[in-house]
């Protein structure tokens, strides 16, 4: 994200409407493309929409008064068995302008935030973070705090909030159009409601504003001279004893509610081994040097998602399957492609596969076309017969020697399916020539003679 000069205090309103910031806000909201808002305009509309009414926004912005519309609800699945997820999408007119916001306020306060907040921050990522606590783990703090602040974002106190925005933004306009945007209502089955707290996910001020509140936290971490990593709402604190944790847990509790009027839900937080937790997708083996992989509650969502794929896929051709495949395999692998355990990804190939063989088999229904394909693809014809007339259901023949000796792995790299495991070596390979050429007198990043 560009970086623009901190702009006067009195000034930051016309800093946000300037033509090179609105400018570099539109882009960003056409390229992200998301939901319309409670107008229902899409942001393809956007660009026509402002060339008519965007001297009178600007004017409404610049003298205080422009009234942000209310937020449209809507519901996400978190993940399996933990509910869902209260969205808040702003009209696209909103998201233009709390970007422009965004893009005035981030320089002001992401140079003050700690050094252990990874998330929403530029320059930043999930990865940084998982590999912080990793290197933490390997100093030999073998227990995590891992604390779950209770509905983060429906419970932030606005009072609480804007202190701490006002402590660096002293333009009245951008403090009360910020209120304004926190209690802006939701409209839900077409009914709008009033709120009195939260700052509703959906719109890009949220992450920003949150990560302000957060700061405090961040800062009380380091007072005490904790080893930590926050995420967002997400934070974990690592300490060598059980003990040490289950003090930091009460304390960091009675903080939190005192000083920020948050809570942290009991239920999901806990003190263990940072083998037995999750953190951003991740978790990690108990090694002295512990290795990084993909939590089992990740490898399950990735499948929940692939078996709706593959129902979905019963009827069409499997060159089709496989390449509605390709997209969520290689998402995954490049945000867990920081794995070192090898295993993971060559089972979830082999279930992949499986899957694959398990729609052929459906597919064929009848005994007789079975045994005609399967000696098709090289079975004896006794053989094939025998299989044919098993009696046993798709998923066991699926996985049963007649159907891998008659599709092999070759037959669906032959048909580009994606490999988990051959893209993570591949992962592994680039890293560790990057490394080498970094190390290398002369190499890229290296002293040059």
């Amino acid at each position: 994200m560009k970086a623009y000069s901190d702009p006067e205090p009195m000034q930051l309103m016309e800093a946000a409407v300037s033509r090179e910031n609105m400018t570099a806000a539109l882009l960003r909201v056409e390229a992200n493309n998301g939901c319309a808002g409670v107008d229902e305009m899409p942001a393809e509309a956007l660009r026509a929409y402002l060339h008519e009414h965007w001297p009178r926004i600007k004017e409404e912005l610049l003298s205080g008064r422009y009234t942000p519309g209310p937020v449209l609800g809507k519901e996400i699945p978190k993940g399996p068995g933990k509910g869902m997820r209260q969205l808040g999408i702003p009209t696209v007119t909103d998201r233009l302008i709390q970007q422009a916001l965004h893009q005035v306020l981030c320089p002001i306060f992401d140079p003050g935030f700690s050094e252990s907040s990874y998330g929403f921050r530029p320059g930043r990522s999930a990865h940084q973070a998982v590999l912080a606590a990793r290197a933490y783990v390997a100093t030999g703090r073998r227990w995590v705090v891992d604390m779950d602040l209770e509905k983060f974002f429906d419970r932030v106190n606005h009072d609480v909030l804007m202190a701490r925005v006002a402590r660096k933004v002293t333009d009245k306009r951008v403090l009360g159009l910020i209120r304004r945007y926190l209690q802006a209502g939701m409209m839900d089955d077409g009914v709008v409601s009033q709120r009195t707290a939260g700052t509703p996910q959906g719109g890009p001020l949220s992450p920003l504003l949150s990560n302000i509140l957060l700061d405090d936290l961040d800062k009380e971490l380091e007072r005490r001279g904790h080893a930590f990593c926050r995420y967002a709402d997400d934070c974990n604190i690592y300490v060598h004893s059980r003990r040490a944790g289950e003090r930091v847990l009460a304390s960091i509790t009675r903080f939190l509610g005192q000083r920020l009027k948050l809570q942290v839900n009991h239920e999901k937080s806990a003190v263990d081994h940072p083998w037995r937790r999750t953190f951003l997708g991740y978790s990690m083996t108990s090694h002295r040097q512990p290795w990084l992989k993909p939590a089992p509650a990740s490898v399950g969502r990735l499948k929940d998602k692939l078996r709706e794929l593959f129902r979905r896929g019963r009827g069409r051709p499997l060159s089709r399957v496989i390449e509605q495949l390709t997209p969520i395999l290689r998402g995954w692998i490049n945000y867990f492609g920081l794995a070192d355990v090898k295993s993971i990804f060559q089972r979830l190939d082999s279930w992949i596969r499986r899957k694959l063989r398990c729609l052929l088999w459906r597919r064929w229904k009848r005994p007789r076309t079975r045994a005609q394909n399967l000696m098709k693809c090289g079975l004896e014809e006794i053989r094939a017969w025998k299989s044919a007339n098993n009696g046993r259901g798709p998923w066991w023949n699926s996985g049963a020697s007649h159907m891998n000796a008659a599709f092999p792995k070759t037959y669906f790299a032959n048909r580009g399916l994606f490999s988990l495991y051959a893209q993570l070596q591949r992962l592994r390979r680039t890293s560790r020539t990057a490394v080498v050429r970094n190390r290398t007198p002369g190499g890229v990043g290296g002293r040059r003679g």
